[in-house]
């Protein structure tokens, strides 16, 4: 299957007091890139966050929103922390004294400080929790997968209703190139009658002239590498996977092959053709960006 590289994937895990919710999003991206958002006290976490996503995602920059809510009544505890409310009241003594300042220091003003108290998060078993954020991770990034190869089987069916326009081109093409040297032959034998004035025409030149044109306008090559090329990217997308790089691979030199065409081109036809062609190539390149 194919999967798209932008998706988004939700889940909560409620239990033991405590409610996780986890949110994935994903755009396109060359690597993966994740970035992962936990509230302070689950920052030690990240690292087995990261290590559970690559499970579920090769490519893409993704970023990870990560909440606890803690139900519990008595989730934490207020501590004093004596030490820091002395070292507060000793400088704000020594600026009373130092600046001639009346010292009306205050309980109320003291406890406003930072850090005189802190609320205490109550005991946890780390690897309880883990198992909890864990489920959530897991229920986010398998809704997230989801939803990336939802994605991913409108890509391919786009892809390969594109290619099939592509096989058109190719066709056109080559049925229309043997065509185009009989019309030189035929523009030729009608300017050397024009120039020599009679009919007498040298059939030796005329055919090595005709030669020549030929096999400088001859894309055979081009077209046997463009089929070869839209049938193995129709294969690869068939077989599904993480195929982005590969795909994009073969796009490059399926747009190599059609700027041989249009160069190599003496008629307006083909012309055309091979610039519709190019078009299409870039339509599917574009596309391709989206897979992982």
């Amino acid at each position: 299957m194919i999967k798209s590289m932008t998706g988004f994937g939700r889940c909560e895990v409620a239990g033991n007091n405590r409610k996780f919710t986890v949110e994935i999003k994903a755009v396109n991206h060359r690597y993966l890139d994740v970035n992962i958002k936990l509230p302070k006290p689950l920052g030690f976490f990240e690292s087995a966050v990261r290590g559970e996503l690559k499970n579920y995602i090769a490519r893409g920059k993704v970023d990870v929103y990560v909440s606890c809510e803690d139900l519990s009544e008595n989730a934490s505890a207020v501590r004093y922390n004596r030490e820091t409310a002395r070292e507060y009241l000793t400088y704000l003594r020594g600026m009373a004294e130092e600046f001639g300042l009346e010292d009306d220091i205050r309980v109320s003003v003291l406890a406003g400080f930072p850090e005189v108290f802190t609320m205490e998060e109550s005991g946890v078993d780390e690897e309880e929790l883990w198992k909890e954020l864990q489920k959530a991770v897991k229920g986010a990034a398998e809704m997230f997968v989801q939803s990336r190869v939802t994605e991913g089987g409108h890509l391919r069916d786009d892809l390969l209703e594109k290619l099939e326009g592509m096989l058109g081109l190719v066709d056109f093409i080559e049925e229309r190139s043997p065509g185009v040297v009989a019309e030189y032959r035929g523009r030729l034998e009608e300017k050397v009658k024009e120039l020599l004035g009679d009919n007498t025409v040298d059939e030796g030149r005329l055919l090595t002239e005709v030669t020549i044109f030929a096999d400088k306008a001859c894309v055979d090559e081009e077209l046997v590498r463009l089929r070869s090329h839209i049938e193995t990217t129709r294969k690869v997308l068939q077989e599904g996977g993480s195929v982005g790089r590969k795909l994009d691979f073969i796009a490059q030199e399926m747009n190599r092959e059609a700027n041989t065409t249009l160069s190599k081109s003496n008629d307006l036809e083909i012309s055309n053709c091979a610039i519709e062609l190019k078009t299409e190539i870039e339509k599917v390149r574009e596309q391709i960006q989206n897979i992982e």
